[in-house]
Parts: C-alpha cells; sequence; structure tokens
C-alpha cells in the first residue's frame, strides 16, 4: 500500500481541481488596479487606512496546515460524536399542544428550508417565513377567505390575531 506524506498531500491539493486555483477572487493584477484606484501602494496600506487598529488581532492567527478531504472528515466526524440528540421542540409552542404529524413535517420541520445551507439566522428566517405563507394559503384555501394571517410567535398571539380577525368580521351591530 502507498502512502503519502502530508507535504505530498497538500503539494497534490494545490493541482487544478483543488480549492485554491478554483477560488474566485481578484488576481494580483486585479488587486494592484484596485489599490491604484483607490490611491493605496498595498493591501497593507489600504487595511492601516479603513480596520481601526484597536480591533484589530496583534497576533497571528493559529491556523493549522491543510487537511485532506479523508482527514477534514474523520475530524468532522470525531466532532459530531460530541452531539447529543434531544427532542425537537418545533411546532410545540409554550405549552403541551398537539401539532398534526403532516403539519410538524411539512410546514414546521420542512428539510427544504433547513438543509440547504449551513443554518444561518437568515435562512431560518426565510424558512419561518415560508411556513408561515404555506400555512395562510392552506387557510385561504380551506375556508375560502382572499386573505389570511397568521403567527408563529406562540399561541397567545395566534389567539389574539384570530379574536382580532373574528370581531372585525362580525359585521355592523344592527
Amino acid at each position: 500500500m502507498i502512502t503519502q506524506s502530508s507535504k505530498e498531500q497538500t503539494e497534490s491539493h494545490m493541482d487544478a481541481g483543488s480549492f485554491i486555483p478554483r477560488h474566485i477572487g481578484p488576481s494580483e493584477a486585479e488587486q494592484r488596479e484596485m489599490l491604484r484606484l483607490l490611491g493605496f501602494e498595498s493591501l497593507d496600506a489600504c487595511i492601516d487606512a479603513t480596520i481601526p487598529q484597536s480591533i484589530r488581532l496583534a497576533r497571528p492567527l493559529s491556523i493549522h496546515g491543510a487537511l485532506s478531504e479523508h482527514e477534514a472528515l474523520a475530524n468532522l466526524r470525531r466532532i459530531a460524536r460530541r452531539n447529543h440528540v434531544f427532542r425537537s421542540y418545533l411546532g410545540l409552542g409554550y405549552h403541551a399542544c398537539i401539532t398534526p404529524p403532516v403539519i410538524q413535517r411539512n410546514v414546521l420541520e420542512n428539510p427544504g428550508w433547513y438543509t440547504a445551507y449551513t443554518p444561518y439566522q437568515a435562512e431560518i428566517a426565510q424558512g419561518r417565513l415560508e411556513a408561515l405563507l404555506t400555512f395562510q394559503t392552506m387557510v385561504m384555501d380551506l375556508t375560502g377567505f382572499e386573505i389570511a394571517n397568521a403567527s408563529l410567535l406562540d399561541e397567545g398571539t395566534a389567539a389574539a390575531e384570530a379574536m382580532a380577525m373574528a370581531y372585525a368580521a362580525r359585521g355592523k351591530e344592527g
């Protein structure tokens, strides 16, 4: 069995098709042109003029050497083994309430909005908005109303919104 040293592996990853040659960033010529347009001699001069000294790290970053894909996956598996699996409380609100499994899975836990990206706050907020709009569309379809309103904040807010809608829809007293 032939094995490569870490140095050989790192060098082999510098070939075409690895991350570094594929990285989309400005070339040295583009960097020089950018600096010329901005009036700076170097990137360091540009950074000195734009980033306050008080927020800069005074020491070099502690960055480990490059890992092969196999090494990175093994490292991620080691980290993942420290995770604990807990029950999901998505859709349960603040009190013990029943959420039909089809609603829980296809609206509240729809993997289409939380697995496509790393779960940054923006994607989660987008997913909550999508779930809200899906629910509102379902209510409109079921009731025949032209509009619907629903809250994903909590049951109390949803109940208050429903009460306000019912009160507004009662018509004039006669």
